[in-house]
């Protein structure tokens, strides 16, 4: 059996949480996938979860777990793993989970692979991918040691329409579990922002990103029209970023945001694999590159060689008529 550690917050689901539902359900070639959704109030997110083909959705609440913290949700999870015993814990691969997840590993004993991008195999004799070096290198790995194995999805690898869906619901269940108050070491605080106005672009359903072919921070406007004209939110290569044209927390690629909405418009985008690795998740990629040669043809779904300058506005003329 494979548990999947689903995310939530104030009763709205992480969709990342159904990207990793769509990578247990690979991995778990026909034996069973539950899901565990753990908080003070989970809402409607059991409902939510148990339209996928899961076995059960299994609900632990507890008034301690109102605010987020690791010793709370380590406390929680924990109970419900040695309870269930599954092969593996699938979690996606987000800031909450790389805070308690080593911990629950740790006090588990149990391996933990990080930020996966793909799976091989199915059961015991899976294989796991991870880029290491910033994306350089890919290594594939096998956990070693008891089950459970923990691993943590990294978000876009898997599409969340990739689910396969349940004929009808499953059944959610209410799981009780013991939290010890007094055992939480951390004082709840508002959850990390890079900024005061970041966005977190990977619940994005369409993203245009920016690159070098944009030439100075006074074009940028020219993408903001683009992305406004399409619904979508701005985001940019690291090269922008670093220039300071626009804030850290749009950046995408392996030391900024990975993402897989279902539209990302490339602007100005040569292709280079640190930022590629950030966004090959999505469902439909369009590049727009004077270069033809330019890698990011590569992995794009529709390639436009041309002037972004004079492509852009064409678009947003069509696009608000």
């Amino acid at each position: 059996m494979i548990l999947v550690i689903a995310e939530q917050k104030d009763g709205k689901l992480n969709r990342a949480s159904f990207e990793a539902i769509a990578a247990a359900q690979l991995l778990a070639g026909g034996e069973p996938v539950k899901v565990l959704v753990v908080g003070g109030s989970t809402g409607d997110v059991a409902g939510e979860l148990a339209t996928a083909a899961v076995a059960e959705v299994l609900v632990a609440e507890h008034e301690a777990l109102a605010a987020y913290t690791a010793d709370g949700f380590v406390m929680a999870i924990q109970a419900v793993v040695e309870q269930q015993a599954p092969s593996h814990v699938v979690l996606p691969h987000t800031y909450q989970t790389r805070d308690f997840a080593p911990m629950l590993a740790a006090r588990l004993r149990r391996s933990l692979l990080t930020d996966v991008t793909s799976v091989k195999g199915s059961g015991a004799a899976a294989t796991f991918t991870r880029p290491m070096f910033q994306g350089k290198l890919v290594a594939e790995v096998q956990p070693q040691g008891e089950a459970p194995h923990f691993i943590s999805l990294q978000i876009g690898a898997y599409r969340a329409d990739a689910v396969q869906k349940g004929a009808s619901p499953a059944p959610v269940v209410k799981t009780a579990v013991a939290v010890d108050a007094s055992k939480i070491r951390q004082k709840p605080e508002a959850p990390f922002q890079e900024a005061k106005a970041a966005v977190d672009l990977s619940q994005a359903e369409r993203i245009v990103s920016v690159g070098r072919g944009i030439k100075g921070q006074e074009h940028i406007g020219v993408a903001e029209k683009l992305a406004k004209a399409f619904g979508a939110e701005l985001a940019a290569s690291r090269p922008i970023c670093d220039n300071g044209w626009l804030p850290m927390e749009r950046q995408i690629g392996s030391s900024g945001q990975t993402v897989a909405p279902k539209l990302y418009v490339a602007l100005g985008i040569s292709g280079a694999i640190q930022h590629v690795v950030g966004m090959k998740g999505s469902r439909t990629i369009v590049a727009i590159n004077k270069d033809a040669e330019a890698p990011i043809f590569e992995v794009a779904d529709y390639g436009i060689v041309g002037d972004l300058f004079e492509l852009a506005p064409a678009l947003i003329a069509e696009l608000e008529k």
